[in-house]
């Protein structure tokens, strides 16, 4: 049995692609059972966010199987197969793992390292548990994408360091001030970026929020979300001496913050720091505030700096767990191969077993003069025949069931000696847990 994965992402293909074979998350039981419906697919599993649709299956005969999956994606989504064609990508047996378990772990993702692609893979196989479409392989394999992607982020530093602008300033204010437990923050602007911002000094421990904008009820409608108070823009001056942090982000085309204004209340806090982030584009601080002692001022680009550094340093991470993965790899497939390898050589010795007890038994039925102590010689040199015959194809099955020539050795068995696939019950009886 084969794992593939078909799919397209926001690497292979733009939005408008993505979002025409996109699949609704409150509807995902027709396209599973669909999927499972297809002859050559054993197993189904569905992932669809907004940056990636894959489809993963188990399947004895794989490339049909990949086959059938374009053809269902195409023709559930009522799409011309030339125009997703160039978009898929397809990844059989070491590969399809590779691929989920980079993906999980948030090595294929858009920023590396972002943590919301695991929750969503996890609730794809919800879905394929709910509805049964996921069987023995496909729910190992999850289950064990899972676990790699814990021990990426639990053996590296791939989700540590910020990579978003707002993120960065929450990190740089902690390095200044060691926690922000106790600390004020003074919002001066209403937009996406600001909000995104406190959210983030909110979660990470300030305890008190002022926002203040040119627009009092845009102002206060944000102060109201964070349970922080809203001051009228005139007003804000009076208030710095308050306040820890300052994030501004204003469309004003001059400075709302000069030099003279922060010595003032710096004297003010008796040179207690200041933390100043100044986001605007033009600048809302005069850059000589940075001048004055016990206050810091990050403008964007110090910030995107930052962010590209992280950036540089998620990617070393990320060097250390595909490191992790090559591991994991291996100990799945050796798992995966096993589940064709052992029931076929046990069947092998069924088949073989089963000819020499009728060759046995039409023999002794001609002797009738042999002894039991003689019946038992030949019943012994019959058996010691076939253990003999066997040994060099089973040792070569064992260790092919480590590299790519094993489907190949098994599938040539199985015909050579008229061998039946094995049963999904027989499979379960031969593992050994992979975890």
């Amino acid at each position: 049995m084969n794992i593939l994965v078909v799919g397209l992402s926001h690497k292979t293909a733009p939005v408008e692609i993505r979002e025409r074979v996109a699949f609704a998350p409150t509807a995902m039981e027709k396209p599973l059972h669909e999927m499972l419906d297809l002859p050559a697919v054993a197993e189904a599993i569905i992932v669809s966010t907004c940056n990636r649709v894959e489809l993963y299956a188990t399947s004895r005969t794989p490339e049909a199987a990949a086959s059938e999956l374009r053809r269902f994606l195409t023709q559930y989504h009522g799409l011309e197969a030339e125009l997703l064609d160039s978009y898929l990508y397809e990844y059989q047996g070491e590969e399809a793992i590779r691929h989920l378990f980079r993906v999980a772990s948030s090595l294929d993702s858009m920023v590396i390292g972002e943590p919301q692609i695991l929750g969503q893979i996890k609730t794809s196989y919800g879905y394929a548990a709910e509805f049964k479409t996921a069987g023995l392989i496909l729910n190992r394999f999850l289950h064990k994408a899972f676990s790699v992607a814990k021990r990426v982020r639990t053996e590296t530093s791939i989700a540590s360091n910020a990579v978003s602008v707002s993120f960065a300033a929450v990190e740089l204010a902690r390095k200044i001030f060691g926690t922000l437990d106790d600390k004020t923050v003074l919002i001066i602007g209403a937009g996406e970026m600001c909000e995104l911002a406190a959210r983030h000094f909110i979660n990470n421990g300030v305890t008190q929020v002022f926002v203040t904008n040119r627009t009092f009820e845009r102002a206060a409608k944000i102060a109201e979300e964070f349970n922080g108070r809203a001051l009228p823009f005139d007003d804000f001056p009076d208030h710095l001496h308050q306040v820890d942090i300052v994030l501004t982000s204003t469309g004003a085309p001059t400075f709302i913050l000069g030099h003279k204004k922060v010595e003032e209340v710096i004297r003010q806090r008796k040179n207690k720091p200041m933390f100043f982030i100044d986001i605007a584009v033009p600048r809302d601080i005069d850059p000589k505030v940075n001048d004055i002692d016990n206050v810091y001022l990050y403008d964007v680009d110090d910030l995107q700096g930052v962010v590209a550094a992280n950036m540089k340093e998620r990617h070393k991470e990320a060097k250390k767990a595909e490191g992790i993965i090559d591991q994991e790899i291996g100990q799945f497939f050796r798992w995966l191969a096993s589940l064709e390898v052992v029931p076929t050589i046990v069947a092998l010795r069924s088949r073989l077993d089963e000819i020499r007890k009728g060759e046995v038994e039409k023999t002794l039925s001609g002797l009738k003069d042999l002894d039991e102590r003689q019946r038992r010689a030949v019943e012994v040199l019959s058996s010691a025949i076939v253990n003999k015959v066997l040994h060099q194809p089973i040792t070569v099955l064992k260790q092919a069931q480590n590299n790519a020539a094993g489907d190949s050795y098994v599938e040539a068995v199985r015909v050579l000696f008229n061998l039946e696939p094995p049963r999904p019950e027989e499979e379960l009886k031969t593992l050994d847990d992979p975890e």
